[in-house]
Parts: structure tokens; sequence; C-alpha cells
């Protein structure tokens, strides 16, 4: 046993040998353990998870992570024997061999973090579904994917410390000169960057809200981080950066109470004033009867050329197809009552012929 082979004795290959068969025996039993406790923490913290969604996720990666750890550590007891020693610009076998075994269980540890991140977003997202705010939804996509990338770069700042032995700190304080001058050159997407931050907090519209901004009116589709995307009228897809949707006047009329609408009538002055008067009340009646509030009929202006009636009402947020559908009828009830009592509507000219007559 205690013969030595390869510059190591004949026990150590024993112990080494039985350690990784017990981890391969047990590698499912230990990595489900330590599964339930993640999954016990999370628990008490008040998540509602679902346990065979977080296992699917989170439990292979750990297994992995586990036998690279145990193995590292079951090899790292032996002696690198002389027989497979080299050098690679400047850089020995057992330094490589290293090296490599610790990348792979710092790449694995960091695996396991990012797929909990992911299955945490899942949860969220379940939640966020069950209300009917939207921009829920976009916050938890934004911060998913903003903390995978922070754990990115700490995955690599790890593997370039204990991987290739290389002092960080002049990395970092190189990387910040290198931030600096690439903030300057990119100063406009910063700029949209912080704006998008604003919007998720701020909340001051989200996915699915009606906006009216920068001449635009339209339906958000998406928020991301340097500008949003919203669905025209006219079926268009227009883009804008999120600075200006932040220093821009945005009216959403999703948030509002009611809707408004309001009629300018241009009467003929050969009607008489009783006429007039009548056809204001009975508008006012029957407007009244429709899915409006607030309504207000009134003779606004007298011109030389026209009697101005103007008819304001609000409605409930109705959809924009009800909302037309609405207009439309009462349009109609106008038109009709003004035919009823033979009133037409003022005009300086007159058509006949194909030709204009004053």
């Amino acid at each position: 046993m205690n013969k030595i082979i390869l510059n190591n004795p004949i026990v150590d290959y024993l112990i080494v040998a039985g350690i990784l068969m017990l981890i391969f025996l047990f590698k499912k039993r230990a990595s489900k353990n330590i599964t339930r406790l993640v999954f016990f923490i999370f628990r008490k913290l008040g998540r509602n998870i679902n346990e065979k969604e977080f296992f699917d996720l989170v439990l292979a990666p750990l297994e992995n992570f586990i036998v690279f750890l145990t193995i590292d550590l079951a090899f790292s007891s032996l002696t690198f024997p002389n027989l497979f020693k080299f050098t690679v610009l400047k850089i020995s076998s057992a330094q490589i061999v290293e090296g490599i075994a610790t990348g792979m269980v710092i790449f694995f540890f960091f695996h396991t973090i990012l797929r909990v991140i992911d299955y945490m977003a899942i949860v969220m997202e379940k939640k966020a579904n069950q209300s009917q705010n939207f921009s829920d939804n976009q916050l938890i996509i934004f911060f998913r994917e903003f903390l995978k990338v922070l754990v990115i770069i700490i995955c690599l700042l790890v593997i370039i410390r204990y991987v290739f032995h290389q002092d960080i700190t002049k990395l970092l304080a190189g990387l910040s000169l290198a931030g600096a001058a690439i903030a300057l050159a990119a100063k406009e997407s910063l700029e949209n960057l912080i704006a998008s931050f604003i919007i998720f907090f701020d909340k001051p519209f989200g996915v699915g809200d009606i906006l009216r901004v920068n001449q635009v009116l339209g339906t958000v589709e998406k928020i991301g981080l340097r500008s949003t995307r919203i669905r025209t009228i006219e079926k268009t897809y227009v883009t804008i950066p999120n600075k200006q949707m932040v220093d821009s006047i945005v009216d959403n009329i999703s948030q509002g109470t009611k809707r408004r609408h309001e009629i300018h009538l241009q009467i003929e002055l050969k009607v008489k004033s009783e006429e007039l008067k009548s056809l204001i009340e009975e508008l006012q009646l029957k407007i009244a009867q429709f899915k409006t509030e607030n309504v207000s009929v009134f003779m606004a202006d007298i011109r030389p050329d026209a009697y101005v009636v103007t008819i304001e009402y609000f409605s409930e947020m109705l959809t924009l197809a009800e909302f037309n559908a609405l207009k439309q009828q009462i349009n109609f009830i106008i038109l009709q009552s003004m035919e009823n009592r033979g009133i037409g509507m003022a005009g300086k000219d007159k058509i006949l012929a194909g030709r204009l007559y004053p």
C-alpha cells in the first residue's frame, strides 16, 4: 500500500477512488438535500414557489458543482506526477490542470446562482400576472437580465483572480478609466438607460397603456432599456428614446377617468331663436340617454355667417372602437333632430352644377 507510483503511494489513490465512488453514488441525494435546504429558506422568506419547478432548474447545475468540487478537493491531496510535468509559455502543466479544475468549480457555482435567479424571476412573474399592471412584468424582466449580467461579470473576475492568478484591482482600475471613456462616448445611451430606471420606478405608464407623446398616439407594446415602442392607431411601429419619454409631456389616456368629446355646430342664420332653443333642449335630453355624463348643449357664439352651438359630453373610459361607435350614434341623433326641424348647416357657398356660386 505504501508503494510509490507516479509520486504517490497506492493508499492515496485508493482513498481518492473511494471518495469519487461515494460522491457518484450519493451525488443525487446530497444535491437533493442541499436543494431542499435552499427551497426551505425561500419558503421561510414567504415565497410561494413550486418545488418541482425549483428542482428542475436548480438540481442539475448543483449536482455538477458538487461533483467537480469533490473531484478538485480529492485530487488536490495528490502530488502531481513528474512524468506529466511540462511547460507551455512559462506555465507548468500542474498549473494548467489546477486552473481548469478551479475554473470548472467556479463556473458551475455561478451557473447554479443564475438558475436560482431565473426561477425567482418566474415566481415573481407569476405573481405579477395576477394583477393587471403590465409594467411589473417589464420590471421583472429588466432586473432578471441586470442581475444575470452582474453575476456573469463577478464570475469572470473570480476566474481571473483564482484561475489566472491576476490582481483584479489593477484590472478594475483600468476598467474604470475605460468605463469613463465609454461613458463620454455613449452619453445619449446612458441617458436613455437612466430614463428607463425612472420609467420603471415612477411608472408614468406601462405596457398596454394608450399614450399621446410628441404628436404620436398609440398603445405601448414594449418598454426597453433604451427606448419605448408604441403601436400607433395607423398600425405603424414607433420607437421613442426613453429620454424623450421622460422629458416630454406624456398624456396617458388609459389612466384617465373619462373620455371627452366636443362638437361645434354652425347653424344657418335663417333659423328662428325659438327653433334654435327647442333644438338645444331636445339634444340635451337625447344625448343624456346614452352612456354619457355631464352633457352640455349651449349656444356658444353668434357670428355674421352662423349661430354656433357647442355640444360637450363625457363618457366612461371606453375602448377607442367603443368610443367611436358612441360618437357615431350621437352624431346621427344630432343630424336626425336637425332634419326633422328643417334646420341646416351654415355655409357661404352653394354648389350648383359643379361650379361655386356665392
